[in-house]
């Protein structure tokens, strides 16, 4: 087989690799705290986000009363 081929992979449609997009309504203080958090960390807002959900996710605890 001829090595100078391109190779194009097959694209898969938007939502195949696991993620969705989703629209939440955020305080713009927060939007802040988050932004000048991304800035330290040279990290985008998206990336914080998944971050802190996943941690969210995987610490929380309901609580009845």
């Amino acid at each position: 087989m001829d090595n100078n081929n391109l190779k194009i992979s097959i694209k898969h449609p938007k939502g195949d690799d696991g993620y969705r997009i989703f629209s939440i309504r955020v305080q713009t203080e927060m939007i802040n705290k988050i932004d000048n958090i991304a800035s330290q960390t040279g990290r985008s807002r998206n990336e914080l986000i998944n971050i802190f959900l996943d941690y969210a996710l995987n610490n929380y605890e309901i609580v009845t009363e």
